[in-house]
């Protein structure tokens, strides 16, 4: 008998899914799924006010272009990394909006009224490696929301603060602590199991439309079972050690720099002791002034500069220095090693925007950086953009250069024409 991995028990207000029984895919635990063969990792990150196009795409395309400005800033990887244009998700249109959609491709997030998202790259990937790591996603932003959406459409709490994220990272707590989260996870549990029975009696009384809605929230209650299982496994095993002291939060809201540079610190360090292994990161997209010489007007301002020369002047100064903090990310990855290989090898970096000219709110022609992990990298590989395969086949490529068996995500077709995998 095969089992649907959804079968579900439902009761009165809330619902308890089924173990993922030996007929489903069984629930990975810390405990007993074996470790992959090769750690991979992929790390993806939102820059919400776009990147100036003119400064970011190569004018050549294929394995001989020259470097654009911003790909000048990263000439010593230029064989790491294979820069994209002409990509785009179907359906979305040009607004703020579309940072929602970054990682899941749902349609239509502009028209806000009546939007329903859909799960996001990331978490997805975390649905086939949980309870390999302490932490199945780490889901950070420099501001307000983040990038990852579960599979019930609903968002990823963010974490905000780099020294509270190092601290459930690396920091024991004191024993009473300890004790206390021993006990919050043993509740949860408690109040799952406690509806076994009206969930039973309650699946017979429902009509379709019911069913549909309950099944949706049901999901996430699943997702919770499962993520309480991993946590409680995982409380059991001392955290890594680091011999770093802990961050200091930037205070400023419109340093920019100061902000990304203190989370490609902590990424790193969570990827180097296999604290995770999905990372997503929404960067600063303020209207604030950010302390960067030569920079005197808003960044929001500055990314709507409607081809007024001296705003590009200081928006190419802002994103000039954003490039470095990515160079020195890279160089970080490259420099730790890994089984013989550098943790860039074994690192997926997506590094985007859901905006692709900030100017014209427009979301045609993404700038698509993606470094690492495996590809064979080292091209411009262009698409037209009127004409192009969705950025979800990318998404696709990913998750199977991560050891992921998957042929869809999103709106995908397929998996994204002329990028290839090194053989592992």
């Amino acid at each position: 008998m095969t089992l649907d991995r959804r079968t579900l028990l439902r009761g009165t207000g809330v619902a308890l899914a089924l173990p993922l029984l030996d007929a489903m895919r069984p629930l990975a635990r810390a405990t007993d799924k074996p470790a992959t063969s090769v750690k991979r990792r992929m790390v993806c990150i939102n820059t919400p006010l776009g990147v100036h196009p003119a400064n970011f795409f190569p004018e050549q395309t294929g394995r001989d272009y020259t470097l654009s400005p911003y790909l000048e800033i990263l000439k010593e990887f230029r064989n790491d990394f294979t820069v994209i244009s002409g990509l785009s998700h179907p359906d979305v249109g040009p607004s703020h909006d579309s940072n929602q959609s970054f990682l899941t491709s749902a349609p239509h997030p502009e028209r806000r009224a009546g939007f329903r998202n859909s799960i996001s790259l990331d978490q997805l990937a975390a649905e086939h490696l949980l309870g390999e790591t302490r932490f199945s996603s780490l889901t950070l932003s420099c501001e307000g929301t983040g990038l990852g959406w579960t599979r019930s459409g609903a968002p990823v709490p963010a974490d905000a603060w780099p020294s509270s994220t190092f601290a459930k990272l690396f920091l024991e707590g004191r024993p009473d602590e300890i004790a206390a989260q021993a006990r919050r996870l043993q509740d949860g549990k408690s109040v799952l199991d406690a509806v076994r029975e009206q969930a039973r009696r309650l699946q017979p009384k429902l009509g379709t439309n019911d069913r549909e809605k309950l099944d949706e929230y049901f999901t996430s209650v699943r997702e919770l079972e499962q993520r309480l299982a991993q946590d409680e496994a995982w409380s059991k095993r001392p955290k890594p050690k680091v011999d770093v002291k802990p961050p200091q939060n930037v205070m400023n809201s419109t340093d920019l720099i100061g902000k990304t540079r203190v989370w490609f610190d902590l990424m790193h360090m969570a990827i180097q002791t296999d604290s995770s292994r999905l990372f997503t990161l929404q960067l600063l997209g303020t209207s604030g002034v950010p302390p960067i010489p030569g920079v005197t007007q808003g960044h929001h301002d500055l990314s709507h500069h409607g081809k007024d020369p001296a705003k590009i002047a200081q928006l190419t100064a802002l994103e000039t220095e954003k490039m470095k903090t990515l160079r020195t990310f890279f160089q970080q990855l490259r420099d730790t090693r890994e089984e013989g290989e550098s943790l860039l090898d074994r690192t997926i970096v997506f590094f985007s925007s859901n905006l692709a000219d900030a100017s014209k709110h427009s979301v045609k022609n993404m700038p698509v950086l993606l470094t690492g992990g495996g590809f064979k990298h080292g091209q411009h590989l262009a698409f037209d953009e009127n004409k192009n395969p969705p950025l979800s086949n990318l998404f696709v490529s990913m998750l199977q250069q991560m050891g992921i068996e998957a042929d869809k995500f999103g709106s995908s077709t397929g998996t994204l024409t002329g990028l290839e995998g090194r053989p592992a």
